[in-house]
């Protein structure tokens, strides 16, 4: 070996070998961190720098034979470490392909606060959860235990709107497990609910999984069954309760009057001018359920008799998922309400205004939620990869959360799940996910200004979290899966 190969000879190796070693120390006692983005490039790379040494030297192996035993024990060693290398990378490959749920795995530990009841804004928020468990139902028992039970939330004869993402497809939509446990928390009513349940959401009959906007029937869906789409769920209680499913992009681009302007058609009613604080023209869905049930989504329930509305029938459910969003840096409880207006019809103001406060105008010049129930179960850590959101790209944080204060919840959910989980997971700048960061335009300015548009009209938010109790459990005998555990 000449002095010049030499030198390339030891730089291979010092290369194979940190790589290896920053693996090691880097993986510790998480085998599931060897998943990591980071993981994964240091495993690739002790495999090649390693294996480009010792295979040459096995190729020849009189010479190697005949070599010093110390050369002999190094070039061993390496052949050792590559192929394991090798076959831990097919191995992870096969396993991920086969058995092993698609995606990564955090385990976060989140941390309570608690205040007291009826002095400030509440997050209840549930460990361990898949969504096809019990974890809806800890919430609620949370709920109860703080004063404010889910059932004084509505009437035993309300209609109920569960507001979900449904422009996407696989893990970018809301998990469909836990609207079905929505759905059966609702039913459960204690004076038994005889009213009306309506899952819906605008995709804007553009963009999304398939380029045309949302679906609440994908193939591909967020829940532990992936066929188990929104329709599926409403068609499951559909026989014996008033539960059903409207894709509002069937109505995104029928400009309509109210009923009581004498216009019984279904489609958007459309404010006149833009907001002056935010620029958004506030617009809103107006239609009739399968069952007769004639909507405003701002003014209540039509009837027809009285020629009035009932605004106290009339309820919203916030289901938004948790992720991160490759313009507005996270798309949580208040930039869900883009699913609620129409941005074709309002000028495409509603989507640009996000940045300016426009969701927080939309919400108090509309409808308000009774609730927000953030789905965390299935994460897109990645900041700017959002909101599209595969099976293999999703991040399982197995979380649910729940606030009556969607501004509190969005900054909780970003300080509490996404930045922590972005950075066990090796990404690199997290700054478009940081709610304390306010350049203009960023995450941490919009949901600022949207605070601000709702406090203006009246609603308590807050994003100080000393002034919000946090109520955290997990599902007992909760485990990760066998090849995730810490």
């Amino acid at each position: 070996m000449n002095h010049r190969h030499k030198h390339v000879w030891y730089g291979f190796l010092v290369m194979g070998i940190a790589s290896l070693l920053w693996f090691v120390i880097r993986t510790g006692s998480k085998p599931s961190r060897a998943a990591y983005p980071c993981q994964k490039a240091a495993l690739a790379n002790a495999s090649a720098w390693l294996g480009m040494l010792a295979l040459p030297a096995i190729a020849r192996r009189d010479a190697l034979l005949a070599g010093p035993a110390p050369l002999r024990i190094v070039v061993l060693f390496l052949a050792a470490a590559a192929a394991a290398g090798i076959a831990g990378q097919a191995a992870g490959f096969f396993t991920s392909a086969s058995s092993q749920p698609a995606g990564q795995v955090v385990d976060l530990r989140l941390a309570a606060r608690r205040l007291p009841a009826g002095t400030s804004s509440d997050i209840y928020a549930v460990q361990g959860t898949t969504g096809a468990d019990e974890g809806f139902q800890r919430l609620l028992e949370q709920m109860e235990g703080r004063d404010q039970s889910f059932y004084a939330l509505f009437n035993r004869d309300d209609v109920l709107i569960l507001k979900v993402n449904s422009q996407w497809d696989e893990r970018g939509g809301t998990n469909t497990d836990l609207v079905k446990a929505i759905v059966e928390g609702v039913l459960g009513h204690p004076d038994g609910f005889a009213g009306e349940i309506v899952i819906a959401d605008n995709g804007q009959a553009q963009y999304g999984a398939a380029g045309s906007g949302g679906r609440l029937d994908w193939e591909r869906n967020n829940a532990v069954d992936q066929t188990q789409s929104m329709r599926k769920v409403a068609e499951r209680f559909s026989a014996r309760h008033r539960v059903s499913t409207v894709s509002w992009d069937r109505l995104t681009s029928s400009r309509v009057e109210e009923y009581s302007q004498g216009d019984a058609r279904d489609g958007y009613v459309v404010d006149p001018s833009a907001s002056p604080e935010t620029g958004i023209i506030v617009s809103y869905p107006k239609f009739a359920t399968r069952y007769g049930t004639r909507i405003s989504f701002k003014e209540g329930i039509w009837d027809p008799a009285s020629g009035s509305y009932d605004s106290e029938r009339l309820k919203v459910i916030n289901v938004p998922v948790l992720k991160s969003h490759s313009i507005y840096g996270v798309t949580a409880g208040v930039k869900h309400y883009m699913g609620v207006v129409s941005d074709r019809l309002a000028g495409h103001t509603p989507h640009r205004s996000v940045g300016t406060g426009g969701m927080g105008t939309q919400m108090a010049r509309t409808r308000f939620p009774v609730l927000n129930v953030l789905d965390a179960v299935w994460i897109n850590a990645a900041p700017g990869r959002g909101p599209r959101t595969s099976y293999s790209q999703a991040v399982q944080a197995s979380i649910i959360a729940a606030s009556r204060d969607p501004v509190a919840l969005d900054y909780w959910a970003a300080k509490s799940i996404l930045l922590p989980a972005a950075r066990e997971l090796g990404y690199g700048s997290v700054d478009s996910m940081d709610p304390d960061l306010t350049r203009r335009g960023s995450f941490g300015d919009w949901l600022r200004l949207s605070m601000k548009e709702l406090q203006r009209a009246g609603y308590p938010v807050t994003l100080d979290l000393e002034k919000v109790s946090i109520t955290v459990t997990s599902l007992e005998g909760f485990r990760l899966p066998a090849s995730h555990r810490p």
